[in-house]
């Protein structure tokens, strides 16, 4: 399946566009510096004789005459948890129809965690996912069975679907969902880091609480760079309208932009900072930039934890 093709798949078929999205960055691998990580990827083991004969794939003997045990949960390598912040501010920019190449914030998430998910089958790594924003609106613990999967892609697939008018509370998620993984595991949040309500130093203690029990935590700092880190709009009177709070404000962009970029750079520098200090891999991820940088973290990232 060439690029053109790609992008022209319903972006509501996170399965499909996760293999094709994983493909791609597979054969990408090879030319890269980490062509060394693994890539051999099953979601079988051949029957060794005196096993027990209960896990038998039998379908799969029948195609090619070999036997063939099913791995499960307990055989995986690694256990994972995906958490995305489902806010208000995350469905941002409005998109009338969403492509694979024209995503809100949230729709880039659901799409990234998908691909994340597919790669994490292909290493028999078990997932489990969170969905937040002002309620805590989805939890399954880190799984690796087939079907476990197919329920997780269709919690995110919701996200393409439904608009959200929801406040952030990420520090009081982050808490709850801390408190829930008990083994160690590799933790990824996409969030936009955007909070009305709270202090940035209550935000920064939740982050640090994920890192309770040793968990590796990757933040995936997910925004639109054009317009919420460079204020690059067409300098016209605009009302720029907060999702959140509903707080407006009519202004030429022109006029704030320099002011703007150096208040969210100063911004951005401090969450780096306290991720160094915490220790959690902070990425910034710009929402146009595709999601190579995503799938290259997991790996980095796994090879810490094993």
């Amino acid at each position: 399946m060439n690029l053109s093709e790609v992008q022209s798949l319903d972006i509501k078929n996170l399965d499909l566009l996760a293999k094709q999205v994983v493909e791609g960055f597979i054969t990408g691998m090879h030319k890269s510096p980490f062509h060394g990580f693994s890539v051999e990827f099953s979601e079988h083991k051949l029957y060794n004789k005196g096993e027990s004969t209960r896990h038998i794939d039998w379908k799969l003997f029948a195609k090619t005459e070999k036997l063939y045990t099913k791995k499960y949960e307990e055989e995986t390598n690694l256990r994972c948890h995906i958490i995305v912040d489902n806010s208000a501010s995350m469905h941002y920019p409005v998109v009338k129809k969403q492509t694979i190449d024209n995503l809100n914030k949230v729709g880039f998430a659901a799409v990234a965690s998908a691909s994340l998910m597919e790669l994490l089958k292909r290493q028999r790594d078990a997932v489990g996912l969170s969905i937040y924003a002002d309620s805590y609106e989805y939890y399954a613990p880190e799984k690796g069975s087939e079907r476990h999967r197919k329920m997780l892609l269709h919690q995110l697939e919701q996200l393409l679907t439904k608009t959200s008018n929801a406040t952030t509370e990420t520090y009081q998620y982050l808490h709850e969902i801390a408190d829930k993984i008990h083994r160690r595991s590799l933790i990824f949040l996409f969030t936009d880091m955007f909070q009305t309500t709270k202090e940035n130093n209550e935000l920064f203690e939740a982050l640090r609480h994920l890192k309770y029990n040793k968990h590796e935590v990757v933040l995936f700092h997910t925004f639109d760079a054009e317009t919420e880190f460079d204020f690059n709009f067409d300098n016209s009177p605009k009302k720029f309208i907060d999702v959140e709070t509903g707080s407006e404000i009519n202004v030429y962009a022109e006029n704030i932009q320099q002011k703007y970029s150096q208040l969210v750079s100063s911004y951005f520098k401090e969450l780096k900072n306290k991720c160094l200090q915490y220790q959690i891999n902070y990425v910034p991820v710009d929402i146009k930039k595709g999601y190579q940088e995503i799938l290259t973290t997991y790996l980095i990232n796994r090879k810490k934890i094993k």
